[in-house]
């Protein structure tokens, strides 16, 4: 591998920004995932907001069952595994990057016929004396049957539906500081063969990733070129980024050796660029 070869590009700044709503539904059985099929959208809302500032934006559920369902919303945190993995936990008022303070819901539980559509309202109030950073929360939509007790009895026990609506938020214009720190391949039996970024972002706001990757054969020809994955790097974190070496529709790569450069745009003076050797055995 070599990361040596970075490479001065002009480049606009283009600063990611904003409130990025994503909505991932837990593991449910059967069952329950018969009884409850809500759809929760807009799925990414991008937001800059300046210290002192309110906004309010509108999500809305629409439930596609054949059932009421009860919705109950609350704000959590959240942050990333090293291999992007959503965690949720308890709002942290002492996590120098959580928003969950600054949100307001309304309403924080309602019951939605079937083929019905709802809206839950949040207001962002960021703090006047908020730092120049990326911060971010959740908002966690909850689904049980309309005659559910209230929330937070212990003892109940029965099968609940989830989604998580998650939040970022840039306050002020916080500089970007990423890089890529290793570039590694990877084969894993049945799979297509991918590449591995390892970017440590150094910086106190969210990123998200984008830029090319090269594939060349041993004659140096070009045998693929792909888009990197867009996928969010949290700030004063490492986050290991698995890129495929093939489309959906791509055929798997033939045995052989392979160049792989891969060039990351993270909106900096200069690009990441980087390269690694890809063998794959004969079968």
């Amino acid at each position: 591998m070599n990361l040596d070869r970075l490479r001065p590009a002009t480049l606009p700044w283009l600063l990611w920004m904003g409130i990025a709503v994503a909505a991932a539904a837990a593991p449910a059985p059967a069952a329950a995932q018969d009884m409850f099929s809500v759809e929760v959208t807009p799925l990414r809302v991008e937001l800059k907001l300046t210290p002192g500032a309110t906004h309010t934006q509108a999500v809305t559920l629409k439930n596609d069952s054949r059932n009421a369902v009860r919705v109950r919303a609350r704000v959590d945190d959240w942050y990333l595994s090293k291999d992007g993995t959503p965690q949720f936990k308890p709002a942290d008022p002492e996590d120098p990057y959580s928003a969950a303070g600054w949100l307001r819901l309304n309403p924080p539980e309602q019951l939605i016929g079937p083929g019905g559509s709802a809206i839950v309202r949040f207001t962002t109030s960021v703090p006047a004396a908020a730092k120049v950073a990326g911060y971010r929360c959740a908002v966690m939509f909850e689904f049980d049957p309309p005659d559910a007790a209230m929330a937070g009895k212990a003892r109940d026990v029965m099968f609940r539906g989830r989604v998580a609506t998650l939040l970022y938020a840039t306050v002020g214009s916080p500089a970007v500081v990423v890089d890529l720190t290793d570039l590694q391949p990877r084969l894993v039996q049945g799979q297509q063969p991918a590449v591995v970024a390892t970017l440590a972002n150094t910086g106190r706001v969210h990123i998200r990733t984008k830029g090319t990757m090269v594939i060349y054969d041993e004659a140096g020809k070009i045998v693929r070129r792909l888009a990197l994955p867009n996928v969010p790097v949290l700030p004063e974190s490492e986050r290991d980024v698995s890129i495929p070496t093939g489309g959906e529709k791509d055929p798997p790569l033939g045995p052989g050796t392979y160049r792989i450069e891969v060039k990351f745009d993270m909106d900096q003076a200069a690009l990441l660029v980087g390269e690694t050797m890809l063998e794959i055995p004969l079968r």
